[in-house]
C-alpha cells in the first residue's frame, strides 16, 4: 500500500512539472471539450481530455501489470 502511495505521490508531483510542456503540445483543449463563455464567467470541462487520459492510463498500467 506504502508503495502505490508513493508512486501516485511521484507521478503528480512528475505531472505538475510537466505541465507547462503538456500544455503546450494541446492536451486539454481537444475537440470535444466542453466550453461554454458568457460576458462575467466561463465553464470548462475537459472531456475528450479526460478520456484520452484515462485511456492512456488504462494501457500503460496493464503494461505494468501483466509483466
Amino acid at each position: 500500500m506504502q508503495k502505490m502511495l508513493i508512486t501516485i505521490g511521484l507521478l503528480i508531483a512528475s505531472i505538475g512539472v510537466l505541465y507547462p510542456y503538456l500544455k503546450r503540445i494541446g492536451l486539454g483543449r481537444l475537440p470535444g471539450d466542453i466550453i461554454i463563455r458568457s460576458e462575467n464567467s466561463s465553464f470548462y470541462f475537459p472531456v475528450v481530455s479526460c478520456i484520452a487520459i484515462s485511456l492512456i492510463l488504462t494501457v500503460i498500467f496493464n503494461l505494468f501489470r501483466s509483466s
